[in-house]
Parts: C-alpha cells; structure tokens; sequence
C-alpha cells in the first residue's frame, strides 16, 4: 500500500513489540523497517524498467527477506540504543514483525508480492486499493492519540492496540465485501448469458463502496462496475478484444513474456497509428465510461529491423482538468447507477 499506511503500520506494530519500553523510539524504528522493503523500487537504477517491475514486491516483500534483514536492523539498533540494555532478540523481533507485516498487508492490493519468494507464486487478494483513507485515516489518529501519552501510560497501549484493531477490522470488513460484490457479478453474468472462463474483482480508488468487475471470455474481456448503493442492473462493457495475433510474432521474445509474466495474463494488445501496446487492463481505466475510458497501465513495443522488441512504459497525459472529472465521476458513480 501506499508509504503513508506502511510507516504508520510500522510505528504501531512497533510500539506494539517494545514501545512500554522504549516509548516513541519503538515508533520510530517500527516506521522506518516499515518502509524498507519499499527501497526495491531502485531496482530501476540497476537493470531495465521491464525487469524492474518484475522484481517489485518480489525478494523484499517476502518471509526469507524479513529472517534475514531482522536480526540485521537488530544488530544495528540495539548497538545504537546499547545504555537501554533492550536485547538483540527484543530488537530482531520489532524489525521481523514491522518488516514481515508490510508485503502481509500489500498481499490485499491489486499488485500483490512473493510472500512465498524464491517461488514466482504471487499473492494478491485484491479487497482493498493501494490508497484507502478508510483504513489509514482512523490508524493514523489512533497512533497519534497514543504519542501524546506517556510510555507507562496505559492508555497509551490501548490507543495503539484500537488503531490496529480498528483497521484490522476494516480490512476483513473488505473481504466480505469482495465476496458479496463477486456474487453480483457472477449473477449479472448468468442472468445476461455471458459465458466466460474467469473473473477478476477489486475496488476502485479510494474506497471500498465501488467494484470493478474484469470477466475473460474466449476472445477478450468485459468489464462492470458495482456500487453498493446501485439500484439497477449491472452493465457489463461490449467485449474487449485481446489481439493475440499481433503479439505473435513477438511472443516467444523475454521482454513479451516478462510483460506477460507481470500482467498475470490480464492483458490485451493494442494497434494505434502503426503503434503496437501492450495493456496490463488489472489497474482499471481512467474514467466510468466502461466502453470508451481507457485503460491506464500500457507498455509500448517498438521493434528493430531485426524484429527484436523493445519496450518502453507508454504514461498516458491526462492532464490536472481531466484527473478531476475523473474523480467526480468517480464519486458520482459510487452513489449508485
């Protein structure tokens, strides 16, 4: 999830673990190993864009990556707070269980991590955005409470311990809605007498009221919104084509199959202008118009005169104007159709 809901969710696993201790220095340390496996994203300085997104949330988001940096961090900390006397084991386990619960909680984003690294099986759950203010707002103002509270307070660790509830609460709540919204999908489907092979769901931005809907047919995909407050029928998207074909000829190359790789296979292909794009459709559109909004995570693949395909990511323009229609249809469709 976003930087933000990470330092917070460290601060308090990590007052949690030694704050009647430690006080705010718990906090501290617990926010700073909540952002370390974030630090893959200079991958990018080190080897290709493509290979780079292969790589996030890979290594850094997993159980073996948490062993190994722990006791690291708590050799560090535990030198650097020697006159405190903590312990190098207090110190291993606030890093193991402040660096172990973020890719635990970015297991429940669209993206997902290799928890289970060095197997490529990836984890995600997709019930909740990577941004929520529903769930960080609330744990933010509960962390903050129990900063302002003396360490051998005991309201101090009440406060803490109701942010993580509350939000952990907040996150199950999530996963129920996922499987109720799933539900109205999949009865939508059989009621319009669409078969398809497989159905993908996650909420759009922001919120946990509006679903987004990805159904793959033989051919291509069509996609829904559902809000909770919706009083007609879902409307499912004219069909999507993937365009297999014309990745053909490219398809046995490693910069294909990476993007292939990455997209988990939610993908279509694109030709516009003589230009071929390679669309990874599970981040959604931008915009409600299901038939007309395009979708916004695309890579462009631009061949040699050998044939040999190079790929660059294709950010799309939008401009300030269009991001906030975006967010007012955005809020207008989640009030129902």
């Amino acid at each position: 999830m976003d930087s933000l809901t990470q330092i917070v969710l460290g601060a308090a696993v990590g007052e949690a673990v030694l704050g009647k201790k430690i006080g705010s220095r718990a906090m501290l340390w617990g926010a700073i190993a909540g952002t370390i496996p974030d630090l893959d994203v200079f991958l990018r300085y080190f080897t290709d864009p493509i290979t780079a997104t292969e790589m996030h949330r890979g290594f850094s988001h997993s159980l073996v990556f948490a062993i190994l940096m722990a006791p690291i961090m708590g050799w560090i900390a535990n030198n650097i707070h020697k006159k405190r006397e903590i312990g190098f084991k207090p110190w291993t386990k606030l890093f193991f269980l402040c660096i172990v619960t973020h890719p635990l909680l970015d297991n429940h984003t669209t993206w997902g991590t290799q928890f289970f690294w060095p197997f490529e099986y990836r984890i995600a759950f997709k019930n909740i955005f990577v941004a929520d203010p529903l769930y960080t707002l609330p744990f933010l103002t509960f962390l903050l409470i129990a900063m302002f509270h003396k360490r051998t307070n005991p309201r101090r660790s009440m406060f803490n311990k109701l942010g993580l509830i509350v939000s952990s609460s907040y996150m199950a709540l999530t996963i129920v809605l996922k499987g109720v919204s799933y539900y109205q999908f999949r009865a939508q489907l059989k009621k319009d007498k669409v078969e398809y092979l497989d159905m993908d769901t996650k909420p759009t931005p922001l919120n946990t009221i509006l679903w987004n809907a990805q159904a793959e047919t033989k051919t291509g995909y069509r996609v829904a919104n559902y809000s909770f407050f919706d009083t007609k029928d879902i409307e499912f998207s004219n069909e999507f084509p993937k365009n297999d074909s014309l990745l053909e000829p490219y398809k046995d190359q490693k910069a294909v199959q990476q993007l292939i790789k990455i997209s988990a296979g939610w993908y279509i292909v694109e030709e516009i202008e003589g230009e071929l794009f390679f669309v990874d459709i599970r981040f959604g559109q931008m915009g409600m118009d299901i038939n007309k909004a395009p979708f916004l995570w695309r890579y462009k693949l631009i061949p040699d005169e050998k044939g040999q395909i190079r790929v660059e990511r294709a950010r799309r323009d939008f401009g300030k104007s269009s991001a906030g229609s975006v967010f007012s249809e955005l809020w207008n469709r989640i009030k129902g159709n």
